[in-house]
């Protein structure tokens, strides 16, 4: 989730968008309601981070300050953050699932029989320290990378596709979000557009099968993914929702060619919509491309002190994958219900 505006929805967009989630979603309560059927779900750490994030109303811009006779200030300097900030330790979390990710920012490695999935493949800047170099202290060769999916085109999760993508990787991403990151601003260096995920498609890549699912909302082309895992001889599904935060309520222009209720009515949607998969696939594992919204700031450290046959902190039941999507579901329900 970048919370800095990129690009514009065009007509393809659009398109995709309408024809991912069908018929949009009408808020029929009052925001009061939404938000306490949100609070009702919200009964485990995940979905309290989730209620907290998106439940509660966003405090009025303050206003401009009066013009100061100080001299101006010298300009922020240019360049990627100091490694310090941002840098975190691979970690094997399933047997055929590692986070190459860094504090704030997650990435995903799926290791199959004939190759790697990388899924959001963090920015520029950091793609060669934490992936690249991450595969390789958890005895993973990066050669191996033959797809890279992006569950949105943000920076923060898509700015590390061009360096992969120029080693033989093929980019995966919606139509609409390829066209999202056309419209891009900044010089960072964007992939080549490459494969378009469908709704519902199957990436198969050695012995594991991926499911993409359109989920707009966060962007015009946001996926959201189901990823069968294995731990010793057990099996499990996970669900990567793809894109968390209301970012048109920033101050950005990316989401300024439609209405804030447009934005709202998709990703309820979307969240009701994946709600539903993941009720029939049994998927019993949340994941995200943010550490705070999936317990991984908690559930990483515990996998160090995990002992053979002690309960996995990352499954965490079907009933709490859904309470977590129900959240989100009422909280963009709540927040359409205050614009009328």
């Amino acid at each position: 989730m970048n919370r800095r505006g990129i690009g514009r929805l065009g007509a393809l967009g659009l398109g995709v968008v309408l024809a991912g989630v069908g018929a949009l979603a009408q808020s029929s309560g009052s925001p009061d309601s939404h938000v306490a059927a949100a609070r009702a779900a919200a009964t485990a750490p995940e979905s309290n981070v989730l209620f907290t994030r998106l439940c509660t109303p966003r405090a009025p811009a303050a206003p401009a300050a009066a013009p100061s006779a100080a001299p101006p200030q010298p300009a922020a300097p240019q360049g990627p953050p100091p490694r310090a900030s941002w840098y975190a330790e691979p970690v094997k979390v399933f047997d055929n699932l590692y986070f190459v990710g860094q504090t704030e920012y997650t990435s995903w490695a799926v290791v199959t029989s004939d190759g790697i999935i990388v899924i959001d493949p963090l920015f520029d800047y950091s793609v060669e320290e934490e992936v690249v170099r991450g595969l390789t202290k958890l005895g993973a060769d990066p050669k191996r990378i033959r797809y890279v999916l992006v569950s949105h085109a943000h920076r923060d999760h898509v700015g590390g596709a061009r360096l992969l993508q120029d080693r033989g990787a093929r980019v995966i991403m919606s139509a609409a979000d390829w066209e999202f990151l056309d419209r891009a601003s900044g010089s960072w260096p964007k992939p080549k557009r490459d494969m378009v995920a469908a709704d519902g498609q199957k990436l198969t890549l050695g012995d594991t099968t991926l499911t993409i699912y359109h989920t707009p909302g966060h962007t015009p082309g946001t996926v959201s993914t189901l990823i069968p895992l294995k731990d010793g001889g057990r099996t499990h599904m996970a669900a990567l929702w793809g894109g968390t935060g209301f970012n048109w309520l920033g101050s950005g222009t990316a989401y300024k060619d439609h209405p804030h209720r447009f934005w709202f009515e998709n990703y309820s949607a979307s969240a009701r919509r994946l709600r539903d998969v993941v009720a029939k696939a049994g998927a019993d594992v949340l994941l995200s491309n943010h550490p705070d919204y999936d317990g991984s700031e908690t559930n990483l450290p515990a996998m160090a002190k995990r002992r053979a046959g002690e309960p996995h902190p990352y499954v965490i039941g079907n009933d709490r994958v859904q309470r977590f999507l129900t959240v989100a579901e009422e909280c963009a329900l709540a927040g359409q219900a205050r614009l009328s």
